[in-house]
């Protein structure tokens, strides 16, 4: 299903989910009102007294909406929520009006407070507890048929069950960023350490040429024109200099130097979808303008960024249309990787922004001073896009 919004269109559990806390879970509140006027429903509610003997008037009403209209902040204010509504279920009970549908609010706010509760979570299950007990000794001795063994199903049904499966709710989704977290951790480790191998062989040893040719050439050139040896004098300085902050920047990222492989650049794209074209994956390369000076890791990472992204979507998009843009100006290199989805219409990305291949390649670009997006659309494709500065000459 999709929903039509001004100048695009989302998938409606998208389009829900961007919405605010509020709003959503002010529609969960509209439909428990709803749901306590609805005939068949409206009295399907939760129980404690036993004890109805007056109808719903005025104060009925009020008591009504202040066990469901608190939902709309129970993930904002989870022990206000649960305050409110477990006042209007007690008063609601005391006073014996009939059951209604809205008392099921206090099962949600019970679960809030035990899932979203960050603060003080002590304080709210004490005040529960001590409440509890005294709206037990009352309704009882108001009559109510329900006997003592009721009084503590009932509160280990909705009392503790709800609280506690909040809480276990809670950890699980701490314990699920955690590991997100230390898998991005992992992922951008890793990807620093191929940073690192890949800048020592590509960069380190043209450097080290340049500074090798440049301080012989100064002496040798000794009786060429006086503005030669001081270019080349100039060179040998710059060279040094870029050595000595390469050699840092290696030992931040990686202090164990291997034999990597020699890396691809930009002027090789071609070849590049080629090769992968040749698989069967419909691939389009569409570049514009001519490649300027580019630093080696800026080549480099523009590389991977292309390289990556076909990949994936030869892994999860195979045979779907996957087209390459590449923009050169004298300032950056601009690179869009778009994927169809099946049918060009829906279907899964081929890579979640979160992935540990684009967690690294993200990271890759940053080094270089550029940066990546990537997602999918609404059309179930995916894109990756990246910025890379060009970095001035070689």
């Amino acid at each position: 299903m999709i929903l039509a919004m001004p100048n695009q269109v989302l998938p409606i559990g998208k389009w829900w989910q961007a919405r605010s806390l509020v709003v959503r879970d002010g529609a969960l509140a509209a439909l428990f009102v709803v749901l306590a006027f609805t005939p068949g429903v409206e009295h399907e509610g939760m129980v404690m007294a036993d004890n109805a003997r007056r109808p719903i008037d005025a104060l009925g009403l009020v008591l009504l909406f202040a066990q469901c209209v608190p939902l709309v902040v129970r993930r904002i204010r989870p022990g206000l929520c649960l305050a409110v509504i477990a006042a209007g279920f007690a008063v609601h009970e005391m006073l014996g009006y009939p059951p209604t549908f809205a008392s099921e609010g206090l099962i949600v706010a019970l679960y809030s407070v035990g899932a979203y509760q960050d603060r003080f979570r002590r304080v709210p299950a004490v005040a529960g507890i001590a409440a509890y007990v005294v709206l037990a000794v009352v309704v009882d001795a108001q009559g109510s048929p329900e006997r003592p063994a009721g009084f503590v199903a009932f509160f280990l049904i909705a009392y503790a069950g709800s609280w506690s499966l909040g809480a276990w709710m809670r950890v699980r989704a701490r314990q699920e960023a955690d590991r997100r977290r230390q898998a991005a951790v992992t992922a951008i480790a890793e990807e620093r350490a191929r940073i690192a191998r890949e800048l020592h062989d590509v960069v380190t040893h043209h450097v080290t040429n340049m500074v090798i040719r440049a301080d012989a050439t100064t002496f040798l050139a000794a009786d060429s024109p006086e503005q030669v040896t001081s270019g080349l004098a100039e060179i040998g300085e710059t060279g040094r200099r870029t050595l000595a902050e390469l050699r840092y920047f290696l030992g931040v990222l990686d202090p164990v130097d291997d034999e990597p492989e020699h890396a691809p650049t930009v002027g090789s794209l071609r070849d590049l979808v080629e090769e992968t074209r040749s698989t069967g994956q419909p691939i389009e390369l569409n570049e514009v303008g001519e490649q300027g000076p580019m630093t080696r890791g800026a080549e480099l990472a523009a590389y991977r960024v292309v390289q990556e992204s076909l990949t994936n979507a030869l892994k999860h998009a195979p045979g779907r249309r996957t087209v390459v843009r590449v923009r050169h100006d004298a300032a950056e290199v601009d690179i869009e990787v778009s994927t169809d989805g099946p049918d060009g219409s829906s279907g899964a990305a081929p890579r979640s922004a979160d992935g540990r291949g684009l967690t690294g390649l993200r990271e890759r670009v940053s080094v270089v001073g550029g940066e990546l997006r990537a997602g999918g659309r609404p059309d179930g494709g995916f894109t990756v896009h990246a910025r890379i500065p060009a970095g001035g000459e070689r």
